[in-house]
């Protein structure tokens, strides 16, 4: 990959700078931050779901924004897959599992990425039925390219796209910003095709993919929070992609969770969080060793020469000297025996002694109890590989505005026949995102459209604009009576 991305990348940089750009390009990397160009060239390995591995970084920043906690689900729903990641006590989750071709048919990296799960189950996966007379959505996609029938395109098979135009929750009109108008008569036709199968009209055919969807994404979820030991409802939702809004308060709702925001912008999410990723770079090693034998000359001896090198890497960036440099450690362990490795952060990048080991044998204690639900205390642990982490922090300021007060907004001139699964279609009222200010609530059953997404407020549901001019789900806003 290496010639094809020096091509790329320098001609990038060369359209830039003719264009007047005058300062440092720097390229999102899979392991949540960014890096000069010229390390994407030398190792294009790092740039593997750079894309997805910004999702992390920008729902951080929104929970800090609104005051949400630590802990965050990001879940970023596009045309062909629902990605999933998580943030924990303030910090991204990071895997050494990332494949490229699928998993255990393709590659694995070996290299530490953003932990990213993906199903698909995005706007474009296609609904069908089995040999067994069930209906399934995905993991097959329709794509951009005919993509749904909806599109016009030529696509002819159902998709979760069609089924959110057949319930009414897109405008057929103005979609995609008023970009492209939808042919619901198209997307009403496959849902006919395949309702005929199950025995469903249209619209409960439109609704039934939907509720699917809704299972596939909840699972995805639970894969990663579940069973790796981390309880959803401790968490917030930060909610991405253009089709988020379709489906992310029944999702929220079925999982427990009542911290959930979908920022304006939602359909960029991965983008901003480029903006607020900050400059890394790390250092990976191996050393094997045991703590009840610990090789302290070897293992300090290879974090010296990691801290140097990443010593090395900060000196040559231009404005590194004005920012803040954040160093961190980690090792991958495991109990003597054991097959899988775990990440432990440490608190220290030399250990001077047996204290210190104590402290690593502690922390790994720790994370194996919260992934597993069980400890060896009587077991040696085996540290396997090191990591170095560098972190050049980044200027995050925060939007900021005046407390807003509570209000609703006015009756919207426009409405449109909706379903949400109960005996008859809704006039549902529809919002423009633009018209809607800091402090209203809006009540469902409600339609939101934003230019790059669609926020559907179901019953007995609803979303209120914050003092930063997201929206915060409320799902259980009958019980709360608002």
């Amino acid at each position: 990959l290496k010639p094809l991305m020096q091509s790329h990348l320098q001609h990038m940089e060369s359209d830039l700078r003719e264009a007047g750009f005058t300062g440092e390009l720097l390229i999102s990397s899979s392991m949540g931050g960014c890096m000069k160009a010229q390390s994407a060239i030398d190792a294009p390995i790092n740039t593997t779901k750079s894309g997805p591995a910004m999702a992390p970084v920008a729902a951080e920043h929104y929970c800090k924004l609104e005051k949400f906690g630590g802990n965050a689900i990001v879940c970023d729903t596009g045309g062909t897959t629902f990605d999933v990641g998580l943030v924990r006590d303030g910090d991204i989750v990071f895997t050494r599992d990332t494949w490229i071709g699928g998993q255990y048919v393709g590659h694995i990296i070996a290299t530490s990425t953003v932990d990213i799960r993906s199903k698909g189950a995005g706007g474009g996966s296609i609904a069908w039925v089995d040999k067994g007379g069930l209906l399934q959505v995905g993991p097959h996609s329709a794509g951009s390219e005919p993509g749904p029938a909806c599109y016009g395109r030529g696509g002819t098979k159902p998709t979760v796209t069609d089924a959110a135009a057949v319930l009414g929750y897109l405008d057929p009109d103005k979609f995609s910003g008023g970009k492209m108008s939808l042919d619901v008569d198209a997307a009403r036709a496959t849902m006919e095709s395949i309702g005929n199968q199950l025995g469903k009209s249209i619209v409960e055919t439109a609704w039934a993919i939907m509720k699917i969807s809704d299972e596939l994404m909840i699972k995805a979820i639970h894969e990663i929070t579940v069973s790796e030991g981390f309880n959803p409802r401790d968490s917030a939702i930060v909610a991405g992609g253009g089709a988020a809004g379709l489906n992310i308060m029944p999702i929220a709702a079925e999982l427990g969770i009542e911290k959930v925001v979908l920022p304006k912008m939602a359909g960029a999410l991965s983008a901003v969080g480029m903006q607020y990723a900050d400059i890394i770079s790390e250092e990976t090693g191996t050393r094997v060793t045991t703590t009840n034998d610990f090789d302290f000359d070897g293992v300090n001896s290879m974090l010296s020469d990691m801290k140097l090198r990443l010593d090395k890497f900060v000196a040559e960036l231009e404005f590194s000297h004005k920012s803040t440099v954040k160093y961190t450690t980690h090792v991958e362990a495991r109990y003597y025996g054991q097959v899988w490795e775990i990440d432990v952060s440490l608190p220290f990048d030399q250990l001077k002694g047996k204290e210190d080991v104590e402290r690593l044998i502690s922390a790994f204690h720790v994370a194996h109890e919260r992934i597993y639900a069980v400890t060896d205390l009587d077991s040696d642990v085996e540290c396997l590989n090191w990591k170095m982490r560098a972190a050049i922090m980044l200027d995050k300021s925060d939007e900021t505005s005046d407390k807003s007060e509570k209000s609703k907004p006015n009756p919207p001139e426009r409405t449109r026949q909706c379903y949400f699964g109960i005996d008859e279609e809704f006039k549902t009222p529809i919002y423009y995102g633009a018209d809607l200010k800091q402090g209203m609530l809006v009540k469902g059953p409600a339609i939101i459209e934003e230019p790059t997404t669609t926020l559907v407020v179901y019953p007995n549901m609803a979303a209120e604009i914050s003092d930063s001019g997201n929206y915060i789900i409320k799902v259980n806003a009958d019980k709360k009576g608002l």
